[in-house]
């Protein structure tokens, strides 16, 4: 990509606001983490292009693990602001996202409602029945699923979708298991991680960056 390819041709003696604007982007693609970029993650790219849902457990993934409760005996739980927007960009890209959760949480519900999230399963102790059930909504075969886990519960989804994911601190079974383990634990920007391994496979980086650049 060059300026030239974008920008219209420059009369003047410095650089116009096109010119810098796609200066930025360039170098923002450029610049890339070591450890998110290795050969683990170009492997998986491929089993990355086709996912069309990505869906994902809630307790030490979207968050640390950690389960709060106050003197109400309210739940609280935290969520990383970065999976946040990765998921938003994620579904610009195309790409649905849903959630299967084990537990029953209040707070769960709203950032599915932040997040503008559809499919949303909680209390779902046998997993599988909310990947079938989702498989013939949405018309969907297993290689264009991903889903990421951090524990037992997760083994029976990690081992029938496309791309199998675990974060850092998943447990070590689940990692033995999976096609791509993230380089940052749960709760904080594992699922990031995975959106831009996503949008990266698909071609959507370039596109969905230069939109965020103005």
């Amino acid at each position: 990509m060059t300026n030239d390819d974008i920008c219209p041709p420059n009369v003047g003696g410095y650089p116009s606001d096109c010119e810098v604007t796609q200066g930025l982007l360039k170098r923002a693609l450029e610049r890339e983490t070591p450890r998110e970029r290795g050969y683990a993650w170009r492997a998986c790219l491929a089993k990355a292009e086709p996912i069309r849902l990505l869906l994902l457990d809630v307790d030490g993934v979207l968050t640390d693990g950690t389960i709060t409760y106050t003197h109400e005996g309210t739940e609280i739980k935290s969520f990383h602001t970065r999976d946040g927007f990765g998921l938003r960009l994620l579904q610009e890209a195309g790409v649905e996202v849903g959630l299967i959760t084990a537990r029953s949480s209040a707070a769960v519900r709203r950032r599915a409602e932040d997040l503008k999230l559809t499919h949303v399963y909680q209390g779902c102790r046998n997993k599988i029945e909310a990947y079938r059930e989702l498989l013939d909504k949405l018309d969907l075969q297993e290689k264009e699923i991903a889903y990421m886990g951090d524990d037992w519960l997760d083994l029976p989804l990690l081992t029938r979708v496309g791309l199998s994911v675990s974060v850092a601190d998943g447990a070590h079974e689940v990692r033995q298991v999976v096609d791509y383990v993230t380089s940052r634990p749960g709760g904080r920007g594992a699922v990031r991680e995975l959106c831009d391994l996503i949008i990266a496979a698909k071609g959507k980086q370039e596109e969905l960056l230069a939109r965020y650049m103005g």
